[in-house]
């Protein structure tokens, strides 16, 4: 009985815990002044492992150079090897006009000092075009965000750092100054031999804002890197990574991509029509999220252990009330027994 009692309230919690995430989930991401209110993964722009097919291809993608799949673990754009260079690019461009990007991806290699370069994510009109800037080529049109890890020259910012830029196809990469001044937001983060999965999140609403968030300290814990207002990429890009090593080197591997269409919505401050979601400063919508979903996941252990006590109780009950029926059972044959015996009686 005991047993039962054990199993009747994992099966409650877990109930309570799938509810719980299924209603963090849906939960509205707020940034900026835009509301994503739900997101529908595009098969053509996300990648997951084992990467190929039978015939050691991939229908959505196409990679190249140096790059070479582990069908168990990632994509490979570069070995730890000086002079490498590798690409993955997507097939088709990205038509959605409001986007996120998942990216899981991992840079490592020696634990000295000297390692590099980096490894690029693009949003581009070109595709599958190499060259020096992290693999691909100069003069792009479009976004480019670099995970640079090795410093040309002297910087008050750390490094490894993330460096977005957007190029007009004119724009020249200032390699010595490893893009300094060019860019349109940046952020210095420690994403190198990492103990957790390392991940890049950019979040896109057309001509509205760019969001990017890296994850590289904790388990879903994504540290906001910058954002940007105002700003417009290039109608139907292609999406593509591309990774480069010199005299210096490290491993650059693709994991997983993860490209979502996202449906977004306006805050207005019409409370006739709609309530907007409180919004405390400093607290993200992530974090509400979490905070419910370990509020209801306290309420389930709760619930699911009273009911399973209860049960518990109740069988035990149970199991005592059949022993006395059985008694009543054997008295009363003897009652009968006799009464039969003795006739008289009546």
């Amino acid at each position: 009985m005991l047993s039962t009692y054990l199993w009747s309230s994992i099966l409650a919690i877990l109930s309570l815990i799938g509810l719980a995430k299924a209603a963090a989930d849906t939960v509205p991401t707020k940034i900026g002044n835009q509301t994503i209110d739900r997101t529908v993964q595009l098969r053509t722009h996300s990648l997951f492992a084992p990467y190929i097919d039978q015939d050691l291809q991939n229908r959505w993608w196409d990679f190249g150079a140096d790059s070479y799949v582990n069908t168990n673990k990632h994509i490979r754009l570069t070995r730890n090897r000086p002079s490498q260079m590798g690409w993955l690019w997507s097939r088709l461009p990205l038509t959605s006009q409001n986007f996120v990007v998942e990216v899981e991806f991992k840079v490592s290699g020696e634990a000295g000092h000297l390692h590099g370069d980096g490894m690029a994510v693009w949003l581009t009109t070109e595709r599958t075009q190499p060259g020096p800037v992290f693999g691909s080529k100069n003069q792009f049109t479009g976004l480019g965000l670099f995970l640079d890890t090795y410093a040309n020259a002297r910087h008050t910012f750390a490094f490894p750092r993330v460096t977005a830029i957007l190029g007009d196809g004119k724009l020249e990469y200032n390699y010595s100054n490893d893009g300094d001044g060019q860019e349109i937001g940046a952020c210095s983060a420690n994403y190198r031999r990492t103990n957790i999965a390392t991940k890049l999140k950019i979040t896109y609403v057309k001509d509205t804002f760019l969001d990017v968030k890296i994850q590289y300290q904790a388990w879903d814990e994504w540290t906001d890197c910058f954002y940007v207002e105002g700003i417009s990429l290039p109608a139907s890009p292609f999406l593509g990574f591309s990774a480069m090593t010199g005299d210096v080197s490290d491993a650059h591997d693709v994991i997983a991509v993860t490209t979502s269409s996202a449906i977004t919505s306006a805050i207005t401050s019409n409370t006739s029509k709609s309530t907007p979601r409180t919004k405390i400063p400093g607290v993200s919508s992530s974090t509400w999220s979490g905070f419910f979903f370990k509020l209801f996941l306290f309420v389930g252990i709760c619930v699911g252990g009273y009911y399973g006590w209860m049960e518990y109780q109740r069988r035990n009950r149970y199991g005592g009330g059949m022993g006395n029926f059985g008694g009543m059972s054997m008295n009363g044959g003897g009652g009968f027994g006799g009464m039969y015996a003795n006739p008289k009686r009546f």
